[in-house]
């Protein structure tokens, strides 16, 4: 494989409405990371727009429309079929659809974001905790920092 083949960019959405975290849960077949609670997204396409690319992959995954807030973290990391990931993740909020979610999940649901460290793979703490240090100027998403 080519190295330019090799390395692709991927994006996830750390949703939250009211204070939850939407979480999926993927496939017990999966190849890569079976049985892990994580957060909606997955590769873009060469040339595809980050932003444009998570409301894609999110609609696609979950049914969900959402808005992109903002970014929190980059990550990079090497899958276990050897392809390098940029991974970028946004901080977002669901705006509509109806939840419906595709074969490679098993589960979804709205986690209390006090108990991620519980359910949330450990990969994706990072964010939790990013987003527990976010300071809005205003409500968020039904979250109010006191």
């Amino acid at each position: 494989m080519s190295q330019e083949k090799n390395f692709r960019v991927a994006v996830k959405g750390f949703i939250v409405n009211n204070g939850k975290l939407f979480v999926m849960k993927r496939a017990k077949d999966d190849v890569q990371s079976p049985n892990i609670w994580e957060i909606p997204g997955g590769r873009l396409d060469p040339g595809e727009d980050p932003i444009i690319g998570l409301q894609r992959e999110v609609r696609e995954e979950t049914g969900l429309y959402i808005k992109v807030i903002r970014p929190m973290t980059v990550r990079h990391f090497t899958r276990k079929d050897g392809q390098v990931i940029t991974m970028l993740v946004f901080l977002c909020k669901p705006i509509g659809g109806f939840l419906q979610i595709r074969e490679e999940h098993s589960d979804s649901k709205w986690m209390d974001l006090e108990n991620y460290k519980e359910e949330l793979n450990e990969f994706f703490h990072k964010e939790a905790e990013v987003f527990k240090n976010f300071k809005p100027k205003k409500r968020f998403c039904g979250f109010r920092k006191r």
